[in-house]
């Protein structure tokens, strides 16, 4: 017995020394302090990381901590209108008013995050955040609504741009998503696809058809609204369409008859010219032939007056007297009185006035003036009516004179006081 023990002993020391031998300094393995101070970091032990409230329901949830409360206190970050929470004991608490849901400031069925934290209030560093999410729901029926911007029906010009929002009312859960129909095919449009979107839209001006009755043309819009549980709800514009004026055919036509008119009044001041100049050559003539008469005639009466008893002068005086008669014929026919070039001179005169007159007073009173349909036709009546009334007036147009030239000789003053209207 004495010699097993002996060898139990010495297999026990040989044991020890193995063991000794295979420790090393680096197999000694080290708990980072992380890892200790992990056991006693700060928690929030009951923590709930989502609340359903009801709208007219109140919350109060109490979190507690792993530590003594009374070395901490708690804060909210960038919470919720009409969330608090109690600083000393950690209640977060929110009271119900259905006025912040009804003044869209807190909506239905959309989550909110609300973020909290703990903090010790000797160790700054010993501190907690995290976020909480909350949503709102309601046992209450309340439907969403469409609302144009606008009053139907609403009457518009073809050129013209439509333009309205179109609003929501939310209800218990907001419209998502905006659809437009029409019962008439329209172009040139901008469609709203969300609530506080815009409908924009301008008729063409081939828009309202002949065909249409008193140039007017119905469209019938519909906005329809729904939400993520497919509730519709419809909203309807009537869209009055009246006949508009293109502007820019309409100005083209204007200057047209403007440049027209103001061709036809260059080519009556030019034959005004030319019926004014054969006149004022005619008068010269008779107006010398006229003179030489009376000449000779004066000379025969003194002639005989002064001869006395010399029957030579006695006879030439008589004579003389007698050669202004008989030259009378002689100058009708070699200048005759030009009764009619002289009534069309005055004629034309009077047109090329009232004609200058209508210009003056049919010009445009702006990009879009609203009369110039009426201004086109009135300068297209008018230089119908000079035509009408010159028609057996030969025209002829200037190729050697310029406008300048032939305003400067209308306007001469000579000429204005020759055929001014007494």
């Amino acid at each position: 017995m004495r010699n097993i023990k002996l060898a139990l002993l010495l297999v026990v020391f040989l044991l020890s020394l193995s063991v000794r031998s295979q420790v090393r300094p680096d197999s000694i393995v080290l708990k980072p302090a992380t890892e200790v101070s992990r056991m006693d970091s700060l928690r929030i032990v009951n923590f709930s990381p989502f609340f359903s409230l009801h709208v007219d329901s109140s919350l109060s949830y109490k979190f507690l901590i792993n530590k003594d409360p009374k070395k901490y206190y708690w804060f909210l970050k960038e919470a919720p209108v009409g969330f608090k929470m109690d600083k000393d004991n950690g209640v977060l608490s929110f009271k119900s008013n259905k006025s912040l849901f009804l003044a869209g400031r807190l909506k239905y069925d959309q989550e909110y995050p609300v973020k909290i934290g703990v903090q010790s209030l000797s160790n700054p560093l010993d501190r907690l955040d995290t976020t909480v999410r909350v949503i709102f729901y309601s046992t209450d029926v309340v439907y969403p609504r469409i609302k144009p911007s606008v009053v139907s029906p609403v009457t518009i010009v073809e050129g013209d741009r439509l333009s309205f929002s179109v609003l929501c009312e939310n209800g218990n859960f907001p419209i998502d998503k905006i659809l437009v129909s029409s019962d008439v095919s329209i172009g040139n449009f901008k469609l709203p696809k969300t609530c506080d979107d815009y409908f924009e839209w301008v008729p063409g001006y081939d828009f309202v058809t002949d065909q249409d009755p008193k140039g007017e043309r119905v469209v019938n819009l519909e906005f329809i609204g729904s939400t993520n549980f497919n509730y519709a709800d419809t909203a309807r514009v009537k869209v009055i369409v009246k006949n508009g004026l293109n502007y820019d055919i309409a100005t083209k036509e204007y200057n047209d008859a403007l440049n027209n008119l103001k061709t036809w009044i260059l080519r009556y001041k030019y034959t005004f010219l030319q019926l004014d100049k054969r006149l004022r050559k005619t008068k010269n003539w008779r107006s010398g032939f006229d003179i030489t008469t009376a000449t000779t005639t004066l000379t025969g009466t003194v002639l005989a007056t002064t001869a006395g008893e010399n029957k030579s002068k006695q006879n030439t005086g008589k004579i003389l007297p007698s050669i202004g008669v008989v030259a009378m014929p002689v100058k009708e026919a070699a200048a005759p009185q030009r009764t009619t070039e002289q009534n069309q001179a005055t004629l034309l005169r009077t047109n090329i006035k009232r004609l200058d007159y209508i210009l003056t007073e049919n010009q445009l009173s702006g990009d879009r003036d609203p009369l110039i349909l009426v201004k086109t036709e009135t300068l297209k009546k008018e230089l119908r009516q000079s035509q009408t009334q010159l028609a057996e007036v030969p025209t002829e147009m200037s190729e050697n004179l310029s406008e300048k030239q032939l305003n400067e000789y209308f306007d001469d003053p000579k000429v204005q006081k020759k055929y001014r209207l007494r």
